[in-house]
């Protein structure tokens, strides 16, 4: 396991829109998923690291409240990497049931979309607006460790600012960290 932070976000460019698969096996796109919302919230993320572990149960907590300030959100696995078999397809399709996730888990199969967007770690969050530009980048909150001693929560209130005042960004507090995405071409 790596440890590695993601890095500053691109602030000038929208990001582009992406179809992937998700565990029922539909292709789901962002523009679908855009529709009627303010943006959406951009998680890679995958299964088997301790970092990314450690979100799930807050990021399912917080679905319904990251749905009420308009924003839809969907999990992004780019670790389709066969010396981690635990990021399986098949142990995706496991995952959602068991934890009965609330919205969308995505497969990124030729790692394409992680790479368009510079994602570096599982997990990785993006906030993006409607029109695909960044909403803020960072941490989800101040303690990855101990959901208990969490006293800053950097996503929702980053979605409460833009909700306030949408198609803004919201400057990034603390970068997100975790295990590196398990690149397929290791020259990324």
């Amino acid at each position: 396991m790596t440890l590695v932070e993601s890095i500053p976000p691109n602030y000038q460019n929208p990001y582009p829109h992406f179809s992937l698969k998700s565990t029922t096996g539909d292709v789901i796109s962002s523009q679908e998923l855009l529709k009627g919302n303010k943006g959406m919230v951009v998680l890679f993320t995958c299964n088997h690291c301790p970092y990314a572990k450690a979100l799930w149960d807050r990021i399912i907590r917080d679905t319904n409240k990251i749905r009420t300030y308009g924003f839809e959100i969907l999990a992004i696995n780019p670790n389709i990497h066969p010396d981690y078999p635990e990021d399986s397809f098949e142990k995706m399709i496991e995952l959602k049931t068991k934890l009965n996730l609330p919205f969308e888990y995505l497969v990124d199969e030729d790692q394409q979309v992680a790479k368009q967007y510079h994602a570096q770690c599982t997990p990785d969050l993006y906030v993006l607006n409607n029109d695909m530009t960044i909403g803020y980048r960072g941490a989800y909150d101040d303690d990855w460790k101990n959901e208990t001693a969490v006293q800053q929560t950097f996503l929702l209130d980053a979605l409460h600012q833009l909700n306030q005042d949408n198609n803004n960004m919201v400057p990034v507090v603390k970068p997100s960290m975790g295990c590196s995405i398990k690149w397929l071409n290791d020259n990324f």
